[in-house]
């Protein structure tokens, strides 16, 4: 891919330099952004031919543009792959009329051999710059210290705290009426995939350039600490927008997103923004828009289960799109996984099927996850295709999904009360969710696991792999009668967060498989960070005392553990490298020693003892900290600093980050072994920015600010410097591992339309 000369000396850094990003004032005016865009590059030499082509796949109803949606043109130009993320094209607004350029196509497609150098100078001639429907606005009433600073004891702590505050301004979004396209494709002087909204909304960064459902939900909570109400005001009334005119919330703000929704978690928003800002007006026009978002789910995503359990029925939800081709933002890896000449040749049916599967786990939110696989190691960690070809989401009953439902009706129910209006209503809601939570306590939870896990319709049973998502039920307020009545239950249900808190550098994994997808080993999202403290906080206060307990002699946490809970044995866990006397080592697998991090009452980079803290309280400040560290010392890593407080790191050592000219990355996601490094894995690369990141650093300054203390962050240089021959190694408390640098595309927190190589 070719980039323009704005962008070029930064992509050889593996990555777009990020925009300084300081701490503003109040602000009066949009921030000053250099857009760059990407320009099409040829895949081969310009003369050769393109592959040959499977035939196309149907015209989805959903999707009739002939320019971004299944069809000749978007299969031909994937097929060019002129750039490195197929989003870019998707993105790109037309500069000519749609009829010229079908036209132009035609021509080039109707010649006996399409060229790389075709497809090239067809993308010069008749496309924009991704992304430039949207424009940067200024933040209004920007308070550069808000009161939830105040909360924030540690000044490294506070002072990163503020800086990530600063980073609204950059990431604030609006539509650009002047650059946009007339709504359709018959008419116009050219055509867009956007959804032009009405509001102004954050854009979580990177390739992520539009409004994000669920997205939005950990920006939310980060916009109220950060007391911009108004905004999140808009990005709810965005939503209600699309309600309004779609029917539905879907994935994202582009119309290649309409075929499918992600985690309905409107009515929590609605709910935490009407407790924090005391706006009640808003529920005039909202309390019917979240019967209409629930009706949604309720008629194109629910099903009748029996369970095997108790013979009892249950109306439950799942996830499940209708399509049958390529995902247009994805278009070329789902068409490799569907037409993978290594693996055996699909029918059109198989094709289709699969189609529906890779588009289903784009609006579960975890795309893609074992969880979601009947065999996900098939083809290893660096060959994801034939475990893919395994998705069987449709059939699968989400723990999380049913959760996040079940506490929607209460919340809706909740809101009914709080204006003494329909009490018919309420009570209707009271009852749905009485009904899904005696689901979720029926079909997901295993009590001699102590864990929740989905339930597989295939299987009429549960599944056996432990997720994140056991925490969703304790966070939508669902807390099985065992672990109320049982402090060792109680922790049970957390004995692998503290597995994860004594063996490894980082914070709680997706799962404990190494699969290659970025929604499983080794990679920790926030979101989920967020999840496991609210569902610590959803604890009754009785099982929650007494000190965290200790392994046996020779024993790690493992130990601890329910038997069968993770699903994998102790010695099939990731690895966690450290560094001793210049040599990365890898710890060893079982006893005692595997547990690397522990210390004295604590764990490394886990903050200070308190003095009478129960066991979940403790859990709660180990992990925050640990959500800390691994946001800054990635951040510090690739350029951050807070003046007078954190000195910018040299330049020898940012060269290990390749990050010499950066300002610091917020990244999506992280790694559970490596708290300087993002996450991995996945059909994207590592984008930075990073609205929901962002947002949960907030919530946990606000909510924990006075147990966060400075971490320990990696010494680069050691790591630079250490090998990465694996060897076991029985006695240290490290926190350092061999850093491989991430190919990362920083776009975010400046930049709308900008995409790296």
């Amino acid at each position: 891919m070719r980039l323009t000369a704005a962008v070029v000396t930064a992509a050889l850094l593996h990555g777009v330099r990020a925009l300084p990003q300081g701490i503003p004032s109040s602000a009066t005016a949009p921030p000053s952004i250099t857009i760059s865009t990407a320009v099409a590059s040829p895949s081969a030499p310009l003369s050769s031919a393109l592959p040959s082509q499977v035939p196309l796949p149907p015209t989805q109803a959903w999707c009739l543009s002939r320019i971004f949606c299944a069809g000749a043109l978007l299969q031909t130009v994937n097929l060019a792959r002129p750039y490195a993320d197929p989003k870019t094209f998707v993105d790109k607004p037309t500069s000519k009329s749609s009829q010229q350029v079908l036209s132009d196509f035609e021509k080039i497609n109707n010649s006996s051999s399409v060229t790389e150098g075709a497809i090239v100078d067809f993308l010069d001639n008749d496309f924009r710059g991704e992304g430039l429907e949207l424009e940067p606005v200024a933040l209004a009433s920007f308070n550069p210290e808000p009161a939830f600073l105040n909360n924030v004891s540690d000044p490294l702590v506070k002072g990163f705290s503020q800086t990530v505050h600063g980073y609204w301004t950059q990431l604030i979004r609006a539509t650009n009426q002047t650059a946009l396209c007339p709504e359709g494709t018959e008419s116009g002087s050219c055509e867009s995939s956007l959804i032009p909204l009405n509001h102004t909304f954050v854009v979580p960064g990177g390739r992520f350039r539009e409004q994000y459902y669920w997205d939005s939900y950990w920006i939310v909570q980060g916009l109220l600490k950060s007391e911009l109400y108004s905004i999140v005001n808009e990005t709810l009334q965005n939503f209600m927008d699309e309600i309004e005119t779609i029917g539905f919330i879907p994935n994202g703000g582009r119309i290649y997103y309409l075929n499918r929704s992600q985690p309905p978690l409107f009515i929590h928003m609605l709910a935490d923004y009407v407790a924090a800002s005391n706006d009640t007006s808003i529920l005039k026009r909202a309390l019917p828009l979240a019967e209409a978002e629930l009706k949604w789910w309720a008629d194109h995503r629910s099903l009748n289960v029996t369970s095997p359990y108790t013979n009892q029925t249950y109306t439950v939800a799942r996830y499940a799109v209708n399509n049958t081709a390529p995902r247009p933002e994805s278009y070329y890896q789902d068409y490799s996984t569907a037409n993978d000449p290594t693996l055996p040749t699909l029918s059109e049916d198989e094709r289709s099927n699969l189609y529906a599967e890779l588009a289903t786990g784009a609006e579960t939110g975890w795309d893609y996850s074992a969880r979601w696989m009947a065999d996900p190691l098939a083809g290893g960690s660096n060959n994801t295709n034939p475990a893919l070809r395994t998705l069987n989401i449709r059939n699968t009953i989400p723990v999380c999904l049913n959760s996040i439902l079940h506490k929607a009706h209460n919340l809706l129910a909740d809101l009914y009360d709080s204006q003494n209006s329909n009490s018919t209503s309420s009570s209707t809601h009271r009852s749905t969710a009485a009904s899904l939570r005696a689901a979720i306590l029926d079909l997901f939870w295993d009590p001699a696991k102590l864990a929740f896990y989905d339930y597989n319709v295939t299987a009429h049973a549960r599944n056996s792999i432990w997720t994140a998502a056991t925490f969703y039920p304790l966070w939508n307020g669902i807390v099985p009668s065992e672990l109320q009545s049982s402090t060792e239950a109680a922790f049970g249900a957390f004995a692998s967060l503290n597995l994860v808190l004594n063996r490894y550098n980082g914070t709680l994994p997706v799962t404990f498989l190494e699969t290659g997808q970025q929604w499983d080993a080794p990679n920790a999202w926030p979101p989920h960070q967020h999840i496991a403290l609210e569902a610590l906080r959803a604890l009754p206060a009785n099982v929650t005392g007494g000190g965290l307990p200790v392994p046996g002699d020779g024993n790690s946490t493992f130990s601890l553990v329910p038997s069968g809970q993770l699903g994998v044995e102790e010695s099939a866990l990731p690895g966690q490298l450290v560094i001793s006397a210049g040599v990365g080592t890898n710890a060893t697998k079982s006893g005692s020693a595997a547990d690397v991090n522990r210390l004295n009452g604590t764990v490394f980079n886990g903050g200070n003892v308190t003095d009478g803290e129960g066991w979940a309280a403790a859990l709660q400040r180990q992990l925050a900290n640990r959500y800390v560290a691994s946001a800054l010392c990635s951040w510090h890593a690739t350029g951050g600093e807070v003046p007078n407080v954190l000195p910018r790191l040299s330049s020898e050592e940012l060269n290990v980050t390749q990050s010499v000219n950066n300002t610091g990355n917020m990244f999506e996601k992280f790694s559970i072994s490596d708290i300087d490094s993002a996450g991995r894995g996945g059909e994207y690369t590592v984008q930075a920015g990073f609205g929901w990141t962002n947002g949960v650093l907030l919530w946990v300054a606000s909510t924990y600010g006075d147990v966060l203390v400075a971490p320990t962050c990696p010494d680069l240089l050691a790591e630079a410097q250490s090998s990465t021959t694996t060897t076991s190694t029985t006695n240290h408390n490290a926190a350092a591992t061999v850093r491989v640098p991430a190919l990362v595309t920083v776009v975010g927190v400046a930049v709308a339309a900008l995409l790296s190589a």
